[in-house]
């Protein structure tokens, strides 16, 4: 019940942030908002109300959301149009790239927003540049051989290691191999043999193979001022953005593989997950996702606002509308290629529960 009440609790707001952004910014041209809605209605089970000629809806399947805007071809495959003032179709160029990339703007002002209240409240974490254990990963090599929190690594293989950066580039440089490592614990000298465990890396786009015993390093905190939090608020979404990137683009050159994405399933293991350890963790993984949900949103494919922000560049650039057969086609390919990559998802969330 806390994995299900936490999925509920981080999608419900960073569908709400992605949606009003939409609604704020067609409003802010003057374009008909026709649906705001939170969820979809299944079967047309939900609740919903009619304020000002929008309807507000709250709908049962908590995966999404959406906001109708009137005389736009979208999901919903609504071809109505009168070429109105107050329509989509109607706006120039800017306008609509503007509604449609709202979403998205949204999402990154949120994690940005969310990573500096955490930084604020929670202060900035320096990485002890010294060898010292900070954290042990259950059920990896160095857990079994009985390293602990507080414990000082001072050799691999006889190669005396002063910085943390020094050691993990030797751990890292030896996947799946046997190592000799040394360590002081209350003043005594311990040794013993090591065998890594393999594991992957994003480096400059690359996908490689490391070798992994399952240790983090110790953490200093300190208090972080208001600009400091500010900046760490930027850096911290412009990390997970590079990130999101490259995984992406390893994505498309098959270096990383489709059965390495999650969904619902994941999503919601993980929140139950991070709500167990407290509400800031929960917190630092709403703003992951929101960066994760505004990069898919505005990537280039049609049914996305990335693909709609596309179409309307390109309406732009011809000086005139593609026709209704063309944009009903590209909707209809983009439909299929989503639903496709939701059932791969979903196929290996369930494939990681047995």
């Amino acid at each position: 019940m806390t994995s299900l009440f936490a999925f509920i609790f981080i999608i419900g707001i960073l569908v709400f942030i992605h949606e009003l952004g939409h609604f704020m910014a067609a409003r802010s041209v003057g374009v008909r908002v026709e649906k705001f809605y939170i969820g979809f209605n299944l079967f047309g089970y939900g609740w919903k109300k009619v304020v000002n000629g929008t309807e507000y809806g709250i709908g049962w399947f908590p995966l999404g959301g959406y906001v109708k805007v009137a005389g736009i071809i979208d999901e919903s495959m609504d071809t109505t149009s009168s070429g109105a003032p107050d329509e989509f179709r109607s706006q120039p160029t800017w306008a609509k790239v503007w509604i449609m990339s709202a979403g998205v703007i949204m999402n990154f002002i949120l994690a940005i927003f969310l990573n500096f209240v955490l930084t604020f409240t929670h202060g900035i974490g320096e990485v002890e540049p010294s060898a010292i254990v900070g954290t042990v990963v259950p059920e990896y090599p160095a857990e079994a051989l009985g390293l602990q929190e507080g414990d000082l690594i001072t050799a691999i293989n006889n190669k005396k290691v002063d910085q943390w950066t020094d050691m993990t580039s030797l751990i890292h440089g030896h996947p799946n191999t046997t190592l000799k490592i040394e360590w002081m614990r209350d003043g005594m000298t311990m040794s013993d043999s090591i065998t890594t465990q393999m594991g992957e890396q994003m480096k400059e786009g690359e996908l490689i193979s490391v070798g992994l015993i399952g240790i983090g390093p110790k953490i200093n905190m300190r208090d972080a001022s208001l600009g400091e939090s500010v900046k760490a608020g930027f850096e911290r979404t412009g990390m997970w953005v590079s990130m999101m990137l490259s995984t992406l683009g390893g994505l498309v050159t098959g270096q990383v593989s489709m059965d390495e994405m999650g969904g619902p399933v994941m999503i919601a293991k993980i929140a139950g997950e991070t709500a167990s350890v407290g509400f800031g963790a929960l917190i630092g993984l709403m703003a992951f996702l929101s960066v994760n949900l505004g990069l898919i949103n505005i990537l280039p494919i049609p049914g996305l606002d990335g693909g709609h922000v596309i179409i309307a560049l390109v309406e732009g650039l011809i000086g005139r509308e593609l026709s209704l057969k063309v944009k009903m086609g590209i909707q209809q390919v983009g439909i299929l290629f989503l639903l496709f990559i939701f059932i791969t998802i979903m196929v290996n969330d369930i494939s990681r529960l047995f």
